[in-house]
């Protein structure tokens, strides 16, 4: 869930620019009419294994009318429109995009604000991430570093700060390291070093042992490795900031390990709180037989381990729960809102304080993009509050 990701990605797919778990079933409308046991059954194996399935595979949906140094014109939909500051990626570049600056049935023309020009025809996607490849990308300085972890040495940057806490940032299901790109800038202004970690079966990271996302349910020991890795190197408290199925694996750490006493504050983007939720509206969305979610449910537990009802943090809330901002999207069709709110609703019976901020009119993750300096007034104001 997923996140500098890819709008509207076929699984809950977060960042990392093209990557994306596309479906690319011609399994939509009707399929819930005269399906017998077997084939439901065969169907419901498939989701989870796309639901499971690490491999990064491209998907260029969009297509490039016309361009020069000033605009990009692309074919009109709905994500295209979408409001504020964009990447558009396609097979060997990346380019910045503004605001709408004309729109019509056909065709949207956008601000060109960085990056070359698109040639004309290019299939593109448009991405959460405006910035490649790295931190130099919006002017900090960066380490490369290893985190020793459960399953060996994992990649991640380290952006030097002042002596605010660290601040632990993780992207989502199929992103990478660059969804934390966006909110960097604001960070090191406040004052907080900030470590950007992946996790197995991240580009350059250990594979898990079955080659499958676990969804939260083992990732949770690669964060508490990068976790002791800043502690080491002079962190005192932790500030955790996680983009969709991050926040299922901050969730799973903050219920299970001993090192979440640490944590000071959580910030959540999108967040995955209840993944048997997500995968009833990923069902709907392509307009899936009924009986299709809770089998694909059944059928990735057995294959994974994973305990679902430990990831819907309105019944189950973790062991630890430090003051928490949730921002989400109001026309999030990968993650439901809907499950923020009630985990909202939830909180102070739960004694978790938690404040929650919607954003308009943007798809998974983009709640950055719609209003860059609203989104980072909302996320110091919050640092602001708790951490005085």
């Amino acid at each position: 869930m997923a996140s500098t990701g890819t709008v509207a990605a076929g699984l809950i797919a977060s960042n990392g620019g093209a990557r994306r778990a596309a479906l690319g079933w011609g399994i939509g409308a009707g399929l819930g009419v005269g399906l017998g046991t077997g084939a439901v059954a065969g169907i419901g194996w498939l989701y989870s294994s796309i639901l499971l399935d690490p491999t990064a595979r491209p998907v260029y949906p969009e297509r490039v009318l016309a361009a020069d140094r000033e605009s990009v014109t692309l074919v009109a939909n709905r994500l295209t429109r979408q409001p504020g500051i964009w990447g558009l990626r396609w097979a060997d570049g990346l380019a910045a995009l503004g605001p709408v600056v004309r729109d019509d049935r056909r065709s949207v023309v956008r601000e060109l604000r960085g990056g070359p020009v698109p040639p004309v025809g290019t299939e593109a996607v448009l991405d959460t991430g405006p910035y490649d490849p790295d931190p130099g990308a919006v002017g900090l300085e960066f380490e490369a570093v290893e985190v020793p972890g459960p399953l060996g040495a994992y990649p991640g940057w380290f952006v030097p700060g002042g002596d605010r806490p660290w601040v632990v940032l993780v992207h989502g299901r199929g992103g990478t390291l660059r969804e934390g790109l966006r909110i960097l800038p604001a960070l090191h202004r406040r004052g907080h070093p900030a470590l950007l970690i992946s996790y197995r079966n991240d580009e350059g990271a250990p594979p898990s042992p079955d080659g499958f996302y676990h969804l939260g349910d083992t990732e949770w020991t690669d964060l508490e490795a990068a976790v002791g890795y800043a502690r080491g190197r002079g962190a005192d408290r932790v500030v955790l900031m996680g983009w969709s199925m991050g926040a299922a694996i901050t969730g799973a750490f903050l219920d299970r390990s001993p090192a979440a006493a640490c944590v000071a504050a959580l910030v959540w983007d999108a967040p995955l709180v209840d993944w048997r939720a997500t995968l009833r509206q990923q069902a709907r969305n392509r307009r899936l037989p009924a009986q299709l979610s809770p089998l694909a449910g059944a059928v990735t537990e057995r294959r994974i381990g994973i305990d679902f009802d430990r990831f819907d943090l309105r019944r189950r809330p973790p062991a630890v729960r430090p003051p928490t901002l949730v921002v989400h999207s109001t026309i999030d069709t990968a993650v439901p809102l809907s499950s923020s709110r009630a985990l909202a609703a939830e909180a102070p019976r739960l004694d978790w304080p938690m404040r929650l901020v919607e954003v308009p009119d943007v798809e998974h993750t983009g709640s950055w993009n719609a209003d860059p300096a609203g989104y980072e007034r909302t996320v110091t104001g919050f640092l602001d509050d708790v951490l005085g």
